[in-house]
C-alpha cells in the first residue's frame, strides 16, 4: 500500500480529477435513486405499509384496485371461507375535495377500513376514529404540510359529503394523492344511490398461507388473489414510472463502469515502464495488482463518502418540493455496487499489469 499512497500524493490532480469524475457519477446514482424511492413511496406507501399478504380482487380486474367491485355478498363468501378468516373488506375511491369554507380543490383518496382490523393505520397525531361516526375520517399528514388541522372539514365535490378531520396518519398515499381512512358508515354516503342499503367494496384484505390462498380462489368464482407486489404494479403509472428510473440507474451504473475503466487503462498504460521496472527489481506481479485495487477502492470509498453527503444535503434542501426517500439499506446497496462497478472498470487495467513484461519495459524505458 506503500506505493499506493505515494503515487496519489504525487499525483494529486491526476487523481482528483478521477475522483471528481467518480463523485459527479455515484451521487447521480444515488439522487435517482432516491428519487425513484421517493415517487415509489408517494405512489404507492398506503399499499406498502398495509398489513395484509393478499388484496382479493374482481376477477379480470388487471390487478387494479380501482377497476374491482365487490359486492357484501362476496364479501360474506369470502369471510366465512375457512380461508377467509384473517380478511377485512376495503373500499378505494378517488375523490376531488376542497376544505369548507374554500373553493381551493385537491384530489384525495378514500380507503374505507375497519378501523378495529389490520388495516387501521397509525395515527401520529389526534384521535382514532371509530366504526360508528360517519363524518370523521383520519387523514396523511402531507394534507397538513398544505394548511389542513384537526377539526378542518372536508367536503366531496361529487356527493356533498361532509367529513371532519379527527387525526393525521403518515406515509399513506396513493395514485400520488393523500389517502383519507373512514369508516365504512362514512364510505355509504360516497355509494351509487342503489348501492346506499348494500356497501361495495373495492378488495378485500387477506392473511394467510399461500395454500390457504390456492383453496379461497379456487373455492369462490369472480374473484382474483394478488399479492402486494402485483397490486403495486396495477397502480396507474406505477410500473412505467419506476421502470424508467430503474432503466436509468442501470445506464449510470454501466456507465461508471465504461468510464473507470478507460481512466484507470489510461493511468496503467501511462506507467507500463515503471511497471517494468518494479517487477525487474523484484516486486511481485501480486504486489503491483493489490497496490492498484487498493488505489481504486480508496478513489471510491472517498466518492461514495463525498456523493452520500452531497445526496443528503440536497435531499434536506428539496424536502417537501420533490418525493426523495433514500434509507440506509438502499444506500448500502448502492454502495457495494458501486464498489462492485469499480473493481470491474480496473479489470483492463489488471490484466495490463499482470502481462506487463519486465525486459521489454526496460527497453522501453532506456
Amino acid at each position: 500500500m506503500f506505493l499506493a499512497l505515494r503515487e496519489l500524493r504525487h499525483a494529486k490532480l491526476r487523481y482528483m480529477l478521477i475522483g471528481f469524475i467518480m463523485v459527479l457519477i455515484a451521487w447521480l446514482v444515488l439522487f435517482v435513486t432516491g428519487l425513484a424511492q421517493g415517487l415509489s413511496s408517494d405512489n404507492a406507501s398506503s399499499i406498502q405499509n398495509m398489513k395484509a399478504d393478499y388484496l382479493v380482487l374482481q376477477e379480470e380486474s388487471d390487478h387494479r384496485i380501482n377497476r374491482s367491485i365487490l359486492t357484501e355478498e362476496l364479501w360474506t363468501e369470502v369471510r366465512s371461507h375457512p380461508g377467509g378468516n384473517k380478511a377485512t373488506p376495503l373500499g378505494v375511491h378517488m375523490n376531488t375535495l376542497t376544505k369548507e369554507g374554500s373553493t381551493t380543490k385537491f384530489d384525495a383518496a378514500f380507503f374505507a377500513i375497519d378501523v378495529e382490523s389490520m388495516l387501521a393505520p397509525k395515527v401520529v397525531e389526534g384521535t382514532m376514529i371509530n366504526n360508528t361516526d360517519s363524518d370523521h375520517v383520519l387523514a396523511d399528514r402531507s394534507l397538513k404540510d398544505d394548511g389542513y388541522q384537526l377539526g378542518d372539514r372536508i367536503v366531496d365535490q361529487a356527493t356533498g359529503a361532509t367529513y371532519t378531520i379527527a387525526a393525521f396518519t403518515e406515509g399513506q398515499s396513493f395514485s400520488h394523492a393523500p389517502v383519507i381512512h373512514m369508516n365504512f358508515e362514512g364510505w355509504k354516503a360516497l355509494q351509487p344511490r342503489s348501492a346506499k342499503q348494500e356497501p361495495i367494496y373495492s378488495a378485500i384484505a387477506l392473511n394467510g398461507s399461500p395454500e390457504q390462498k390456492e383453496t379461497l380462489a379456487r373455492d369462490i368464482s369472480g374473484i382474483e388473489i394478488i399479492t402486494k407486489s402485483e397490486a403495486l404494479q396495477g397502480i396507474p403509472g406505477f410500473k412505467e414510472e419506476q421502470g424508467s428510473l430503474i432503466m436509468m440507474i442501470v445506464f449510470l451504473f454501466v456507465i461508471a463502469a465504461f468510464v473507470l475503466a478507460v481512466f484507470f487503462y489510461v493511468i496503467t498504460i501511462q506507467k507500463m515502464n515503471q511497471f517494468g521496472v518494479l517487477k525487474a527489481i523484484g516486486a511481485g506481479t501480486s504486489y503491483l495488482v493489490r497496490n492498484l485495487i487498493f488505489q481504486v477502492l480508496t478513489l471510491t470509498i472517498v466518492s461514495l463518502a463525498i456523493s452520500i453527503g452531497l445526496t443528503y444535503g440536497v435531499s434536506l434542501l428539496l424536502s417537501g418540493i420533490v418525493p426523495f426517500s433514500l434509507p440506509p439499506s438502499v444506500v448500502l446497496l448502492c454502495s457495494l455496487l458501486f464498489l462492485a462497478v469499480s473493481l470491474m472498470g480496473s479489470l483492463l487495467s489488471l490484466y495490463r499489469v499482470i502481462k506487463i513484461d519486465a525486459i521489454e519495459a526496460i527497453g522501453r524505458a532506456a
